[in-house]
């Protein structure tokens, strides 16, 4: 069976500075992967060329056994679709309800009206926000706007989940908590891709590790320490 991911021999330069170099890794269907590394180790290159966004210099980003490289312009939104993204940044709609905000990939996606009230209320429990979806997300804590982040980005139940330093601006304690919460939903079947700086949590999940450096994979571990 083919892998959901596979980077190929991935290349990513910005004219003479080589952002990624023979990047070669593959994700399988319902794994959980954390990819490590300081600022400047290729990580948000790696998500743009992920989502369509860069192209690749050499080599071949596949997703679901297409390349994502030969998308034409007008395929990217409807490929996009595929990828449930957290942003460290949350990008909630200020002036929208909880409610609201988890409802936008649904009318993006015309999704008919009269399934988003069930679809959100099921999503909303998943995350613990059942009795926080009238609330604006300036009357949040930063653990529950994430949560929201999270719950927008299952809605419309994605192939894999990318969570873009998810816990980068949250304290331990609910930094945590918003780890457990994906491997939580991990567990129960979705693929989960995780950059993070974050040393501690990530051992703690005791979850494959691709550690990044100067635009390069120097490990790729198991649990359990093994090669792969």
């Amino acid at each position: 069976m083919s892998a959901l991911i596979r980077f190929q021999n991935v290349s990513k330069s910005f004219g003479p500075i080589k952002a990624l170099e023979n990047i070669n890794f593959d994700v399988e269907d319902g794994d959980f992967i954390f990819i490590v590394g300081t600022s400047g180790a290729g990580k948000t290159t790696l998500l743009k060329l992920l989502l369509g966004e860069y192209k690749p210099t050499a080599g071949d980003v596949i997703v679901d056994d297409n390349k994502v490289s030969t998308l034409k312009k007008k395929e990217i939104p409807f490929y996009r679709q595929k990828i449930g993204i957290v942003f460290q940044d949350f990008k909630l709609l200020p002036e929208r309800t909880v409610r609201e905000n988890v409802e936008v990939p649904l009318a993006v996606k015309n999704v008919p009206e009269d399934q988003w009230a069930v679809r959100v209320d099921k999503v909303l429990q998943l995350v613990g926000l059942a009795n926080r979806s009238e609330l604006f997300p300036s009357q949040l804590s930063g653990g529950e706007t994430q949560r929201v982040a999270i719950a927008r980005a299952l809605i419309t139940n994605p192939r894999f989940i990318f969570a873009d330093e998810p816990t980068g601006n949250l304290d331990w304690e609910t930094a945590d908590s918003i780890m457990e919460l994906l491997v939580r939903i991990n567990k129960e079947g979705k693929t989960i891709i995780v950059t993070s700086h974050h040393k501690s949590l990530v051992e703690k999940a005791k979850k494959r590790v691709i550690e990044m450096k100067n635009g390069k994979v120097i490990s790729d571990s198991s649990a359990k320490g093994t090669k792969k």
